[in-house]
């Protein structure tokens, strides 16, 4: 029986790319070929990559020579695929170069210089997980509205495409079949879902209505990537009646009118403070989310001291922070005031300083406390999981200890024991 060429993939960036890459692999499954897992084995590579930021485009670069030299025969996808003169000019023997979800294009480039067998008998194209069996992303949206001057993913990616709700069911349907506990939803802005598409009765199928349907699916949903929109009005009442979980990621950039102006987006963090007492009120088990930018040209002292200032009476429980870096083709490239590196550094040092005591204490209000968790991984006697509050691969975990019998993807019940900067320790309760 003749092999089937095996493909290499290499995937970086956001968890958005990561489903981009779910989707290729399942695409070339259904073409006939199989995968495999390093260049050695691989009579093709695919790298998906990344091209936000600048240390993102530096790896995904990295990746495409290291590509090329263990193996030869490479096509690149992804953001960085939508600068291809750029990406030929330094790698002139590259097979191919596409853009962002360019499934058929990837598929044909790989068909062209490397024929499968054919396509599996009867075979649909079949979902591939790259994560683990419990959990996965559902990406329900592509591309994005808004001209952010720091960010060129509507340049790479497109306006606003919406999903239609049926397909997004009916992929998490299949989602949850095959044995996923938690359903991950994530978009560019997930917060904007449905707002292109038609009408379904007398309401457009926005992103509460989505939600209220997945949380039916008997799983956890988990919302990311929200701005903050007026729809979060009708995603918190969910959260408190338990239909998804209480977890709330709002990006939100900056909190000086100045910089925000001129990043471009909406948010004014007098409003978002009382917004976040409302919604505590009503979902006092609410857990939220953000990342900020610091070191944004033009940013000043007093503007960096209003961002900690907000961080303060905020009191979010989780906060990513990056510095500023340039991305080619960003508006943002164009402004004044430019912010020294070593300045950069030290105030995303003071950030994460300020927000460390800041997570310390709001977790301590979990002692004592029984909380649901989803077992990721059981090293010895202790298993390592997550709960409402722990997004996988970017907040805390739970570490459970007596955990001999569990396994991943089990859902156990622990009674909270003692908290730390990011993490929880705990024990398991019944069986």
């Amino acid at each position: 029986m003749q092999r089937r060429p095996r493909i290499g993939l290499v995937s970086l960036g956001c968890a958005k790319a990561l489903v981009d890459s779910e989707r290729l692999l399942g695409r070339l499954r259904a073409a006939g070929y199989d995968t495999a897992p390093d260049y050695a084995s691989a009579d093709l590579v695919v790298v998906n990559t990344c091209g936000f930021i600048e240390a993102a485009e530096a790896e995904s670069l990295d990746a495409i020579a290291e590509a090329m030299r263990e193996n030869g025969r490479v096509v690149v996808t992804g953001c960085l695929g939508g600068r291809a003169e750029r990406l030929r000019e330094r790698f002139p023997g590259l097979v191919a170069v596409t853009g962002p979800a360019a499934f058929d294009e990837v598929v044909s480039a790989v068909t062209r210089v490397l024929p499968a067998p054919g396509p599996r008998p009867g075979a649909a194209t079949p979902i591939v997980r790259l994560t683990p069996p419990h959990y996965a992303y559902l990406k329900i949206a592509e591309g994005c509205d808004h001209r952010c001057t720091f960010c060129i993913i509507p340049q790479l990616r497109g306006p606003l495409a919406s999903r239609p709700p049926e397909d997004v069911l009916a992929e998490a349907e299949a989602r949850v079949a095959a044995g996923a506990r938690e359903l991950v939803v994530i978009a560019q802005d997930t917060a904007a879902y449905g707002r292109d598409l038609p009408p379904r009765g007398r309401a457009w199928p926005g992103i509460a209505a989505l939600a209220a349907a997945l949380g039916e699916l008997g799983v956890w949903v988990r919302l990311h990537y929200l701005y903050p929109y007026r729809a979060l009005e009708r995603l918190v009442p969910l959260m408190a009646e338990g239909r998804i979980l209480p977890y709330l990621d709002m990006p939100l950039q900056h909190a000086s009118p100045a910089v925000l102006r001129r990043m471009r987006r909406p948010a004014r963090s007098a409003d978002v403070l009382a917004r976040l007492a409302r919604w505590r009120a009503l979902c006092p088990d609410l857990t939220v989310r953000s990342t900020f930018i610091v070191g944004f040209p033009g940013e000043t002292e007093d503007d960096f001291r209003r961002l900690l200032d907000f961080l303060e009476a905020a009191e979010l429980d989780r906060v990513g922070c990056f510095t500023y870096s340039a991305v080619a083709g960003a508006a943002a490239n164009a402004l004044p005031g430019a912010v020294p590196e070593e300045v950069k550094q030290e105030r995303l040092a003071r950030l994460m300083t300020l927000q460390q005591a800041i997570s310390r204490r709001r977790l301590r209000r979990w002692v004592g406390r029984r909380i649901p968790v989803l077992v990721d991984a059981v090293e010895g006697d202790v298993a390592l999981g997550r709960g409402p509050a722990d997004a996988p691969e970017v907040d805390g975990c739970v570490h459970v200890r007596d955990a001999a019998g569990l396994r991943p993807g089990d859902l156990v019940e622990v009674e909270v024991e003692r908290s730390g900067d990011h993490d929880l320790w705990g024990r398991p309760l019944g069986p």
